[in-house]
């Protein structure tokens, strides 16, 4: 199977652009679903969402982690069909069995007891084993770089579940199980392209099957696939306790607006830089040094860290604003819950930045023993604070298990790949933040009216002098701008001549 190899620049200038599409999608989709699902349904689509993650996390056997590690660069064709067969058929068959014996359980246990499971429960027990499916293609094309691929799928098939979402709750009825619908018609037209990509790539070879192969690729992933459980439930666990301490759709809906929104803002702020990052680190890791690691780290943390500082501070000040304006003032309940989970989503990546490299020392086991540390705390800060501060009491605790286990990737990390952001990088970032503060107490002050207007002329006032202090304050800032090299390239090549 032949991949591409680009480059570290465009692969990231891939991702980023994939992502900020998929954001735009998710920035289009918010306004209008908030908008035609009442608080109850927006509550039951979350729900059921959550419960779909967290199977996907169980069902893939950790295979998406094995699949990146162990595929064969630079092998022939029959290491290909191992690989094939082994690491991505055969975890797909043993999925699919577990699956199709859950499913049946749960039809057999429904007679006995009397019950019976909503349309959303069938059709979110559907997207399961396409969801699994979808991640494993893609895992196989992120790893042989083919990052062009990535970006295609992943913009059509968002706005393709957009379309379809919006359509049947527009022409159908304003519920979860007509959204439901449409996106589980959209993954099934993405699979079908997925299936015909990996039937010409990826070739089933009985005569290869091992299962020692698996059993290999299962001690490697699963592990893995108890931290990404624990992650998927870092993320949902508040909902799922908003339900069972409130009993009450509407007030998961209430705070699935906000920390779905939130969502976008980690999307933004973190999935792209470590889909760059991570290759990168693992390499200068492997064919150089831990310096260079850090070298890197430092290179990385100084726009980054001016980045997190100022949209956190905008989404404290503005995070209400843009609920209102992108949804109504009847979902303004919403604002408090995203502007604390989207400022911590911002700041985030800093700290994940700083902190990694158990990875790259094979420390698999505390990563998950972090992993389970920060659910404990989530919990237990979910039965304290919920039943005395509702909503934001889940947003709270969402917020403290994260920086707990931030906190806990960077004292447990090696010094050797240790690295913060330096002290001059953190006292501008501080000065222009209390620059920033202080206009924004001026613009909250000045009587403007919540939503748009407010939104807009609040971010360029609070936004626009925090940068242009920035700007002032730090020459490192303003070499990086694009424009001001190429005016100093073409000046040197003057100047020269």
């Amino acid at each position: 199977m032949a991949s591409e190899s680009p480059g570290i620049g465009r692969h990231y200038l891939r991702y980023s652009s994939a992502n900020i599409l998929v954001l735009l999608a998710g920035l289009v989709s918010f306004p209008i679903m908030t908008r035609l699902l009442d608080n109850t349904q927006y509550g039951i689509l979350g729900y059921y969402d959550t419960w779909v993650l967290l199977a996907v996390a169980v069902a893939k056997l950790g295979a998406q982690h094995s699949i990146l590690r162990f595929y064969p660069h630079g092998g022939d064709e029959a290491a290909l069909r191992t690989f094939s067969t082994n690491l991505f058929y055969l975890p797909l068959l043993v999925s699919l069995a577990l699956w199709t014996i859950t499913g049946a359980g749960i039809v057999i246990t429904d007679w006995f007891v009397g019950a019976t499971q909503s349309p959303v429960f069938w059709m979110a027990m559907l997207m399961t084993p396409l969801m699994v499916y979808s991640s494993l293609v893609e895992t196989v094309l992120r790893a042989t770089e083919r990052s062009r691929m990535v970006m295609i799928t992943r913009v059509a098939w968002r706005y393709l579940q957009l379309a379809l979402m919006v359509g049947a709750v527009a022409a159908i009825q304003y519920t979860a199980l007509a959204a439901y619908a449409g996106k589980l018609a959209a993954a099934l037209i993405g699979i079908a392209f997925y299936f015909t990509w990996t039937r010409r790539n990826l070739v089933f070879s009985r005569q290869t099957l091992d299962p020692g192969s698996l059993k290999q690729s299962m001690a490697f992933g699963m592990p893995l696939v108890a931290t990404e459980m624990l992650a998927v439930a870092l993320v949902s666990i508040d909902r799922l306790m908003l339900k069972g301490l409130s009993g009450d759709f509407a007030v998961v809906g209430i705070y699935s607006i906000g920390a779905g929104l939130a969502m976008q803002v980690h999307m933004f702020m973190n999935l792209t830089v470590f889909e760059s990052f991570t290759p990168m680190a693992n390499r200068l890791y492997v064919t150089e040094t831990a310096e260079a690691v850090r070298a890197l780290k430092r290179k990385v943390l100084l726009p980054m860290t001016y980045a997190a500082v100022g949209v956190s501070i905008l989404l404290v000040c503005l995070g209400t604003d843009v609920i209102i304006a992108l949804s109504g003032n009847g979902k303004a309940a919403s604002g408090p819950v995203f502007a604390v989970m989207g400022a911590t989503n911002a700041l985030f990546p800093v700290m994940l930045v700083c902190g990694y490299g158990l990875m790259l020392e094979k420390r698999t086991r505390t990563v998950l023993a972090l992993g389970c540390t920060s659910v404990v705390l989530n919990t237990l800060l979910n039965l304290v604070l919920i039943p005395r501060y509702g909503v934001m009491g889940a947003a709270w605790a969402t917020v403290g298990s994260s920086v707990a286990a931030a906190v806990g990737h960077c004292m447990l990390v090696s010094p050797a790949l240790r690295q913060f952001p330096d002290r001059r990088t953190l006292a501008l970032a501080g000065i222009a933040g209390v620059v920033a503060v202080g206009c924004a107490w001026g613009v909250l002050g000045i009587g403007l009216k919540p939503g748009w207007s407010r939104l807009i002329l609040g971010g360029a006032m609070i936004g626009g002098p925090y940068l242009a202090t920035l700007l002032l304050l730090d020459p490192r800032l303003r070499a990086m701008i694009p424009l001001r090299r190429k005016v100093a390239a073409v000046s040197g090549e003057s100047l020269v001549g």
